[in-house]
């Protein structure tokens, strides 16, 4: 077995039993937190398989496959939890949430046993970074998607629209923090300055759509 299957059965063993003792919120938190690391895990494997299939190299992956595999990842549990439960839109935003935190948390400590803690500066700034940019992107699905979901006739290419500049974000972060020097720096320092400017404006949006 993997290493990554062990990390992933050791994390959500104590989430499962969570889920278990708590119930309404707190339940649907926990399960979102799991599903985002259930999808993370997934993840991996599509874009492993997807890479091995075209002849990519791990870089090229990194960049080019795996961004729109997590996207999509992240975005199945939240389109069936629409379709299927119909819940309040002033719910959806902090279940997303949970969601990205649950995908980052796991793959920031993927990253760690995978590359050792040696260097405590590089992971604390990684971890910010790689957290802050799911935050992100699973911010500009959610917004988008309680204005858009409303209108029949909007959710799909709106969706679709969505998470195409959910992915090329993802994709831009993933090229920059690939580099060297300045420009990993500025990668890693996008995601918290764009969360920043949607903190400012994401009150005003979810009042026009809840």
């Amino acid at each position: 077995m993997n290493y990554i299957e062990n990390v992933y059965i050791c994390l959500s063993a104590p989430l499962l039993i969570a889920v278990l003792c708590f119930g309404g919120k707190e339940r649907r938190n926990l399960l979102f937190l799991l599903a985002g690391m259930t999808a993370c895990l997934l993840s991996s494997y599509i874009s492993t398989f997807l890479a091995a299939v075209q002849g990519a190299n791990l870089q090229t992956a990194a960049m080019e496959i795996a961004p729109l595999v997590e996207e999509c990842m992240k975005l199945f549990p939240v389109l069936f939890w629409l379709l299927i439960f119909e819940p309040e839109k002033k719910s959806v935003p902090g279940c997303v949430l949970m969601l990205a935190l649950g995908f980052a948390t796991f793959e920031n400590v993927c990253f760690l046993t995978q590359n050792g803690a040696a260097s405590f500066l590089h992971l604390l700034i990684r971890g910010f970074g790689a957290g802050t940019m799911h935050v992100v992107c699973g911010s500009i699905l959610t917004m988008g998607m309680l204005l858009l979901w409303d209108r029949l006739w909007l959710r799909v290419a709106g969706t679709a629209s969505l998470l195409a500049v959910a992915s090329t974000y993802h994709g831009v972060y993933n090229i920059l923090v690939s580099q060297t020097g300045w420009v990993a720096w500025a990668g890693y320092l996008i995601p918290v300055v764009t969360a920043f400017l949607l903190r400012l404006f994401d009150r005003k949006y979810l009042r026009m759509a809840v």
